[in-house]
């Protein structure tokens, strides 16, 4: 008839099956590896930007302590003045 062995045929299924199933768990595993790559990239970059707006936080706070010891007066100064639209 086709010229194989019904034998060879389910041999040539059997090995395109686990060919089939080894190809995807190879791929299972690099995604799983990418995946977690991903992840650890992105804690890493939260953690770096967490202690930038800490320091940003902290920058601030000296600047207005700075600013309460050396313009005490000049933010006093414009917090009294009558604003326009009082008039």
């Amino acid at each position: 008839m086709d010229g194989q062995d019904p034998e060879d045929s389910k041999q040539s299924t059997a090995d395109m099956t686990v060919f089939v199933q080894n190809l995807l768990l190879q791929m299972q595993n690099r995604f799983q590896a990418m995946s977690e790559s991903i992840i650890s990239k992105n804690i890493l970059f939260l953690i770096e930007m967490g202690t930038r707006i800490d320091e940003l936080e902290q920058s601030i706070n000296d600047l207005k302590a700075e600013m309460g010891t050396d313009g005490s007066s000049a933010v006093k100064s414009e917090e009294t003045k009558p604003s326009p639209e009082s008039k």
